[in-house]
């Protein structure tokens, strides 16, 4: 199988590489862009034929001639607020890769987020309909939401395979600086005893550290990437999470005891700014998955980062 891989060197994408390699496919062209000298550590070690930066691949496609794109690359960022540099970098580009692919008969895969659900007021569901009232928060919520959006419209989604990633974490995320998961940021601290600060809640029904989310190891979130490349006949926009909501509390008490410490939690100030953005709970609902036959078991919360804080203690790459 020839592959190409967009945003290779990233977090998701690289671990999407190390997923295929495992799996003996290393015919594969990574692409990404050279704005991070960090985190082309992630591709160390890792199998490939070719690199090709973001820029040249649309130009270089018809010569490569994939059989899949997988499609992680895009700016992440919930803090970026340039709608027209989003609206290009994450929709204009998804839109020529999945046109070119539908056109070739390359399955084409890609990166959704479940950002695109807003608040959570209007549910978590990945079915059509619902991805058709979401309100995003944020413009690169917005970004993925134009996609999905583009896809419905067109009736093409169920000629490609979207991914709406809950709140990913894992090794090779260490060049992601603020967008770094809590779990990342925190654990140098907390395994030389420190107290782990969490956000005090201004909700009502919810105490501090209470706030809720759908955490998914990567490792996780690549074996239901790979099973839809796997499984081309499964077409559509899935959410990809645990279905198991947990609190911040729970993830404290895990990265305490991942790295053999007693818990201490300091409660703070939640910054006024994103107080009015943000989201106390977060539960993927995965009963679509489910029907499209992906029967995979998830880690629970203790045991991913039982497992995570291996590469934490030496911040090593999977």
């Amino acid at each position: 199988m020839k592959v190409i891989v967009t945003g290779a060197a990233g977090f998701i994408g690289s671990c999407i590489v190390r997923k295929l390699n495992d799996e003996g496919i290393n015919n594969i062209l990574a692409v990404d862009q050279s704005d991070n000298p960090m985190k082309w550590k992630n591709l160390e070690g890792k199998r490939i034929d070719d690199y090709a930066d973001k820029d040249e691949l649309v130009s270089i496609l018809p010569k490569y001639k994939p059989d899949a794109i997988i499609h992680m690359g895009a700016c992440s960022s919930t803090m970026q607020m340039d709608a027209a540099f989003l609206r290009k970098n994450n929709f204009e580009y998804s839109k020529t890769l999945a046109e070119y692919s539908l056109k070739n008969k390359v399955s084409f895969l890609y990166a959704s987020s479940a950002a695109t659900y807003g608040d959570g007021t209007r549910g978590y569901s990945d079915e059509d309909k619902s991805t058709l009232i979401q309100k995003p928060l944020n413009p690169y919520g917005n970004s993925k939401q134009l996609f999905d959006l583009w896809l419905l419209k067109n009736k093409l989604q169920n000629k490609v395979t979207g991914f709406k990633f809950f709140n990913v974490f894992g090794p090779n995320e260490y060049h992601k600086e603020e967008m770094m998961s809590l779990m990342c940021k925190a654990f140098a601290g907390v395994a030389a005893g420190k107290p782990m600060r969490l956000f005090k809640s201004y909700k009502k029904g919810y105490a501090d550290g209470e706030q809720m989310r759908d955490f998914i190891y990567v490792k996780d979130a690549v074996d239901i990437v790979y099973y839809f490349l796997t499984h081309p006949g499964k077409r559509g926009i899935f959410n990809v999470g645990t279905g198991k909501a947990r609190s911040w509390n729970d993830v404290a008490k895990a990265l305490f005891t991942a790295a053999g410490k007693k818990p201490k939690i300091e409660y703070i100030e939640m910054p006024v700014i994103i107080r009015d953005k943000y989201q106390y709970f977060t539960e993927a609902d995965m009963t679509k998955l489910r029907r499209a036959g992906c029967k995979h078991e998830f880690l629970s919360l203790e045991s991913a980062i039982k497992d995570y804080a291996k590469y934490l203690k030496n911040k090593s790459y999977w």
